[in-house]
């Protein structure tokens, strides 16, 4: 039970703790006690520090109850002292009273302490301090604000008031300190010159601060318009471009409608002509049946005079000069004008094939694998991101900033066909991306298996190092001449012709293109490159459409 209570004890006023708070070090004090030392009534002001490890607090420091401590307090006052103690010992008394510093020279009537000497460790009414001060033997002493543990102001190893502050270990000491204790040699200040210095370095930092926040809030609001711009752009250019579709499609519509106006009119014109035709054959056919029943008439008249005047007025007393009738010729019907429609419509569907589909059709966008990321690198959960870890890492950067080996592979990899992804690079300064037949596995004598990516004649890359572009590969490098900073790089592959090529994604123009001649599957490679002082810590971003036209 001693144990515990000693551990419950405030090392301030060495009783157990009443209403307890825990500042930032660990260290238990009552809240009264530490107020003292402190000389505040709860307000937010400082410098604050610990009596127990001398080191300084936040000065905006808010201290709260311990509950946790308090309840400990508590339960060991209600279950009673030990069996060597008697009823009513220190442990079962109730909670003490707020502390109040007597004055040490008041014996009979103790009176309220309103200062303390801190050479003489004696607290002091306001009688006492009058006749303190009054006596020239104690004139040179340090006399400061009450307080209920004068050694917080001193040190714990010379016993000496804190009069200087050490520049080096930024600490208050006493002049032992400084002439033969462990900050010997050391440059110190005065407490006053090293708060003025301190306090100077602070309204500086501060107004640094205040400048720097003023703007971040210019930049934020920059990135707001920024925003809005940016929706508003949007807006705009979906609806300019419906428009435009629109317009597209009238024409396409209107072609349309003339083609078929053609045909129309040609299979009227045909359809009258051949009904025409047809009439003519009908009218001599029935010209023909005529003249058949007047011959077959004639034939049965029995009346030779009769007969003769007959076949003298129908004037068929000479043979009949009729036309021959004409075969149809079926060429006249030929659909010539329909198959020149035809081949109009086919120019238009090649002109209109040149662009498309779009390159956009193709687009896919591989997740990322993790299981082949470097350690040092961090994939986001969607596997759409990579960056550099945050965490500070204990190893220095490798002096090669494109080297291969800082890569994560996609999941996805391609053997056939034609795919098309981009990458989101934005301002990012240091980036590596392409395509490699993956990771090399080899075991030798000397080393372990080896899964480390490296830029050589497997794989196919496009490396940007603060505004410069080079094509890398088979450990050869070619400087690329780029016009516009690249925001967004798109990647094509055509495995059939084997070309891949690399393209600035948002003004779709050809950067470099590759002959790749592998059998190989394909594994897209993304290599945000090593992150220095935090200017390179952007990630590199999977852009992603959905529902690609096909």
């Amino acid at each position: 039970m001693g144990t515990v209570e000693e551990t419950l004890k405030c090392p301030v006023c060495q009783d157990v703790f009443t209403d307890p708070v825990t500042l930032p070090c660990g260290h238990h004090f009552c809240l009264t006690c530490i107020q003292t030392v402190w000389e505040t009534d709860g307000r937010n002001e400082g410098p604050h520090f610990c009596p127990e490890c001398q080191i300084f607090l936040p000065t905006e420091l808010t201290v709260e109850i311990n509950t946790t401590l308090q309840s400990k307090v508590k339960d060991i006052a209600t279950d009673g002292p030990p069996a060597a103690q008697p009823q009513g010992a220190a442990l079962s008394r109730a909670p003490k009273p707020p502390s109040t510093v007597r004055c040490d020279h008041c014996i009979e009537t103790p009176s309220v302490a309103v200062r303390t000497c801190l050479t003489c460790d004696a607290s002091l009414c306001q009688a006492h301090t009058l006749l303190h001060e009054q006596r020239s033997a104690l004139r040179e002493h340090t006399v400061v604000e009450v307080t209920g543990d004068p050694l917080s102001l001193k040190c714990r190893e010379h016993r000496d008031e804190l009069k200087l502050f050490c520049m080096e270990e930024k600490v208050p000491v006493c002049c032992l300190c400084v002439l033969v204790g462990v900050h010997k040699n050391h440059k110190a200040s005065q407490l006053h010159e090293a708060c003025a210095h301190f306090k100077g370095m602070l309204e500086t930092t501060m107004n640094h601060l205040l400048k720097r926040r003023s703007e971040a809030e210019f930049a934020i609001k920059d990135l707001e318009s920024l925003y809005t711009q940016t929706v508003m752009f949007a807006a705009d250019f979906r609806e300019r471009i419906s428009d435009k579709y629109s317009r597209i499609r009238v024409v396409l519509d209107g072609d349309e409608r003339l083609m078929m106006q053609v045909i129309d009119a040609e299979e009227t014109c045909m359809t009258e002509w051949l009904e025409a035709q047809r009439g003519m054959m009908e009218a001599q056919i029935k010209e023909i049946d005529s003249l058949r029943a007047s011959s077959k008439s004639l034939l049965q008249d029995t009346n030779d005079l009769r007969f003769l005047q007959q076949i003298t007025a129908q004037n068929l007393c000479d043979p009949l000069d009729l036309a021959p009738i004409q075969e149809v010729d079926k060429d006249l019907c030929d659909p010539e004008k329909l198959r020149t429609v035809e081949r109009l419509v086919d120019d238009l569907s090649v002109a209109l094939s040149q662009h498309f589909p779009r390159m956009w059709s193709y687009q896919s966008s591989p997740a990322l694998d993790s299981m082949t990321a470097h350690p040092k690198l961090e994939i986001t959960q969607d596997g759409k991101q990579v960056y550099w870890r945050r965490e500070p890492v204990s190893e220095a950067p490798s002096p090669q900033p494109y080297d291969s080996q800082y890569s994560v592979l996609a999941r996805e990899s391609f053997t056939s066909g034609q795919h098309y992804w981009e990458i989101i690079v934005q301002e990012k300064p240091y980036w590596l991306i392409g395509v490699t037949t993956g990771p090399v596995d080899k075991k030798d004598g000397t080393s372990q298996t080896s899964s480390r990516l490296r830029v050589n004649n497997t794989s196919w890359c496009i490396y940007h190092g603060d505004g410069q572009y080079l094509a890398l590969h088979d450990n050869q490098e070619k400087e690329l001449s780029v016009g516009k900073r690249v925001r967004k790089l798109g990647i094509q592959t055509n495995l059939q012709k084997g070309e891949l090529s690399f393209y600035d994604a948002d003004a779709m123009t050809l950067l470099h293109s590759f002959c790749v001649q592998c059998t190989e599957p394909l594994y897209p490679m993304l290599n945000p490159c090593i992150d220095v002082n935090g200017l390179n810590r952007q990630p590199l971003t999977m852009f992603w459409i959905k529902d690609p036209w096909e």
